[in-house]
């Protein structure tokens, strides 16, 4: 059975990381459907206190979400959540950009905002573990 599944994060700040994540994949915001929310309020589904605007687009508050530039990937949401992360994540991403590019990758995502938590092997493999500005892991490998 074919299953389409999307991975969602949970964080405090959703479009600003989203922000980030697109930059680090090279993925796209999903566009808004700024009549779609406005129909929502107007009718009384949701508050404009529901929305906020994100460079000038009107957005949901609690969500962005990515999308691979050719659409073959599964989406990423980002979504508002209350409490703060406490603990490890139980599930990551593990980005692959080449045994060449590691280093410079590892270089160009801690100068926009992440944090090197550490570095490990097994047998020929090899991976960064980095923390994205809200502290959600990620491997670089």
């Amino acid at each position: 059975m074919a299953h389409t599944f999307q991975v969602t994060v949970d964080c405090s700040d959703p479009h600003p990381l989203a922000d980030w994540w697109a930059q680090a994949l090279g993925w796209q915001r999903e566009p808004s459907d700024e009549a779609f929310i406005e129909r929502m309020v107007a009718a009384g589904h949701a508050r404009a206190s529901d929305t906020l605007r994100h460079r000038g687009e009107l957005v949901w508050a609690d969500g962005a979400a990515l999308v691979h530039p050719d659409g073959g990937m599964p989406r990423l949401l980002f979504q508002r959540v209350p409490e703060p992360k406490t603990g490890k994540n139980r599930v990551h991403l593990d980005v692959r950009v080449g045994a060449e590019a590691v280093e410079a990758e590892v270089a160009r995502l801690v100068a926009a905002g992440a944090r090197e938590l550490h570095r490990a092997s097994q047998g020929p493999h090899s991976w960064v573990t980095l923390a994205d500005p809200e502290g959600n892991e990620l491997c670089i490998s």
